[in-house]
């Protein structure tokens, strides 16, 4: 199984809030990634699909899951009877390595890779 192992802050900076934890990149680089930055006066308001888009990879982000995982958990989480995005993220939340690392028993990075 694989897990994004890329650059973390890049990442961050994306989303514009510390989805990895802490860390001083608002300090040092307030605009976004990338050559230009995608500064503030060419964007457009975000459409109701990107904002939906958005926060699905926040979520996928934050608790190191990748899209084929991820869709699997909606699927099961679209059967169960209640609101389906807290049933997703209480799935989530139960995952080994996510309560492992919410414990401090160790950190996300030394994780192996297919828990």
């Amino acid at each position: 199984m694989a897990r994004y192992t890329g650059p973390k802050t890049r990442i961050a900076r994306k989303f514009k809030e510390p989805i990895f934890g802490p860390d001083k990149w608002m300090e040092r680089k307030p605009h976004a990634p990338g050559q230009h930055g995608l500064t503030a006066r060419r964007r457009k308001k975000d459409s109701e699909y990107s904002l939906q888009l958005r926060e699905k990879q926040i979520a996928k982000y934050t608790y190191g899951i990748l899209e084929r995982q991820f869709r699997k958990m909606f699927y099961m989480a679209a059967s169960k009877k209640g609101v389906t995005g807290a049933i997703l993220l209480g799935l989530c939340e139960s995952r080994l390595d996510n309560t492992v690392y919410r414990m401090g028993i160790a950190p996300r990075a030394a994780l192996p890779a297919n828990w």
